[in-house]
């Protein structure tokens, strides 16, 4: 898939890492625990050039894909329940109490 981020054009195909986000279910729905929502969802990429990036799903609403720096990226895989990769242990001493 092919994305524009500002004047870039990012493909999913060529990511270093991809991971998806955590779901849980509520009793009625699963729900996404990166949005809080059953009907948006978010997947984090790490480009071939090493920058990271959210794609968000909406259902009825075209992708979207937006950048982030390692902090914004190591917050989202805590929070989503997935293990940095060792070489960002010093951002999650940052962000995590």
């Amino acid at each position: 898939m092919h994305l524009k981020i500002n004047d870039l054009i990012v493909n999913t195909q060529k990511a270093r890492n991809v991971w998806e986000e955590n779901t849980y279910f509520d009793g009625r729905n699963h729900i996404s625990s990166a949005t809080g929502s059953q009907w948006h969802h978010q997947v984090l990429y790490e480009s071939s050039k090493g920058n990271f990036y959210i794609v968000s799903e909406s259902f009825g609403a075209p992708n979207t894909a937006e950048f982030v720096d390692e902090k914004q990226a190591v917050t989202w895989l805590l929070q989503n329940e997935i293990d940095p990769p060792e070489r960002l242990a010093r951002v999650v001493a940052e962000v995590e109490e």
